[in-house]
């Protein structure tokens, strides 16, 4: 049976795309909580405002974490309790929606993959950095059957971050894959083809953002508009114990449905 597709939404994309969301089981991830201004603010107009429109969706709910301005591998302490302190409000913002997954973005970058192919000392640094920061989050997420998935951003060896979440050890935490990160650093950075990440992150692997790119830039074309091999992508997906969840993230939000149709299309998904 071909996988259905969910999508990430703003909640204003969301009351624009409701419709379609509500056509079949597709898993929602919710953008409007990684902002600062929101999570800072009186959540309690936004979150009544996503209860009423995810009222009625049949798939699973998430969101994207807290991301702007920060890493989660920061090496001034007084830095990591701010990062931690940004994870906890969102997951009392999953609490509030029975949400299921958030996503946080990926500490490693392109500098991070030349120093730790010479330095052990350096990965082991920077995943202890990691479980300083995210200790207290993984232990809430657990406590409340929240999951996070770590997704790729600047990432070049596709196994760097299922290194990185065996290591931390938490059944909370598991791998986000980004298609057209993976491109990028496939492209401009030299790193293995997509479907490899796909292949790396194994059973590991719970969420995948679709999304097409030329590799040249962050583009977030519609899957389809772009060079991406998807049959290729798909079936490193279907050889998985278990699909992850498969969500749209363009640019285009307004038209996020142009991509579904272009998988649809390939005979990939729904």
């Amino acid at each position: 049976m071909k996988p259905v597709l969910g999508a990430a939404l703003t909640l204003d994309m969301l009351a624009l795309h409701r419709d379609w969301m509500l056509s079949a089981p597709r898993d929602l991830e919710i953008q409007s909580f990684c902002l600062p201004h929101v999570l800072n603010g009186d959540l309690a107009t936004p979150l009544a405002r996503a209860k009423t429109l995810i009222d009625g969706l049949s798939g699973r709910i998430g969101i994207h974490g807290p991301y702007i301005g920060f890493s989660i591998d920061s090496a001034d302490p007084d830095i990591a309790l701010i990062v931690q302190a940004r994870m906890l409000k969102a997951l009392e913002v999953c609490e509030a929606l029975g949400a299921t997954q958030m996503v946080i973005h990926s500490p490693i970058t392109s500098w991070d993959h030349g120093n730790q192919q010479v330095s052990e000392h350096d990965a082991l640094s920077q995943i202890e950095r990691v479980r300083y920061t995210l200790g207290p989050v993984l232990k809430r997420a657990e406590d409340i059957g929240v999951g996070l998935v770590l997704e790729n951003i600047e990432d070049i060896d596709p196994a760097a971050r299922c290194r990185m979440v065996d290591a931390l050890k938490s059944p909370a935490l598991k791998v986000s894959l980004d298609t057209g990160h993976a491109q990028y650093a496939h492209f401009s950075c030299g790193a293995p083809p997509v479907d490899t990440y796909v292949m790396a992150a194994g059973k590991r692997l719970d969420h995948v953002h679709l999304q097409d790119s030329d590799g040249f830039a962050d583009r977030h074309w519609h899957p389809g508009d772009g060079p991406l091999n998807w049959h290729a992508i798909f079936a490193a997906l279907h050889a998985l114990p278990k699909m992850p969840r498969l969500i749209l993230e363009v640019d285009d939000l307004r038209h996020v449905t142009r991509g579904a149709a272009n998988l649809a299309a390939l005979g990939l998904a729904q």
